[in-house]
């Protein structure tokens, strides 16, 4: 198991609450949802205050994503370290579960994740502006990043999907 994260580490950067408005549409209010990199619970809470069973688990819970999994659930969805991304898109594709994974637009670059998306298909719905996460100094913080949700198994029936991001 990885040792856990320092709180103040380059990835942790918590997801607001609204962050997971572009997804809920596409959501079956059936599933068991797993946000196995929660952090703080933002999405969590958020899950739960939209109705769906969440369980949320983090490597600083002393759970590891890359090792370790519920008995039950039917989704992933997670904003997950980035520096570990690569890692934890594998997992997600190996467990064949439906996922999204809230990641920078640089998740495209590399010639690997690109051949993970050939291989096993990808839907990415992008947000029309930014998300203003909540950094290690508990303030948040207009990104320097543009993000989107990088999903699998939603069955959104577009490759690509542009939504909008409500201001908080």
């Amino acid at each position: 198991m990885r040792p856990p994260q320092n709180v103040k580490s380059a990835d942790d950067f918590q997801t607001p609450k609204i962050g997971i408005v572009p997804l809920i549409k596409y959501l079956d209010k059936k599933w068991v949802i797993w946000e196995c990199a929660s952090g703080q619970g933002n999405l969590v809470t958020a899950f739960k205050e939209h109705g769906f069973k969440v369980i949320g688990s983090d490597i600083s819970m002393g759970v590891d994503f890359l090792t370790q999994r519920p008995e039950t659930f039917d989704c992933i969805i997670t904003n997950p370290p980035y520096s570990i991304k690569q890692q934890f898109l594998e997992r997600c594709y190996f467990l064949g579960k439906p996922f999204a994974l809230l990641l920078p637009l640089t998740t495209f670059e590399t010639q690997k994740r690109q051949a993970l998306f050939k291989r096993f298909g990808l839907e990415v719905i992008f947000l029309d502006r930014r998300i203003n996460f909540q950094t290690p100094s508990g303030k948040g913080s207009g990104a320097w990043f543009a993000t989107a949700w990088f999903t699998s198994g939603l069955n959104i029936g577009r490759q690509l999907t542009f939504e909008h991001l409500p201001k908080v």
